[in-house]
């Protein structure tokens, strides 16, 4: 796990359970993908932007501009990269209650 991120969870009280190594294909390894934050209708935004900031890293306005584009439009890509970056993301996001995917 990125030393930056980890850092940001530990900051955040985030614990994220050890994860068994799965021996994945080099092209899922290098492909990029996309994290993608659904709406629930369930989080405030508050909670949605403090949770783009503390795990996904961003700034407080963009973090801010895709929980509204969540709220009305029913997902947002809220970051690109590799399978094996944007998991413990996605782990992180939905243990806070958020729904999140990778594709």
């Amino acid at each position: 796990m990125n030393t930056n991120l980890k850092q940001i969870l530990d900051d955040a009280g985030i614990s994220l359970p050890r994860r068994k190594e799965i021996h994945k294909p080099d092209s899922e390894s290098t492909e990029k993908h996309e994290l993608i934050l659904l709406n629930d209708d369930v989080n405030t935004f508050h909670h949605v932007i403090r949770m783009l900031i503390d795990i996904c890293r961003h700034d407080p306005l963009q973090a801010e501009q895709c929980a509204h584009i969540v709220h009305h439009s029913g997902k947002c890509i809220v970051k690109t990269g590799t399978y094996n970056f944007l998991k413990p993301m996605r782990d992180a996001l939905t243990e806070n209650g958020l729904s999140a995917v990778v594709q």
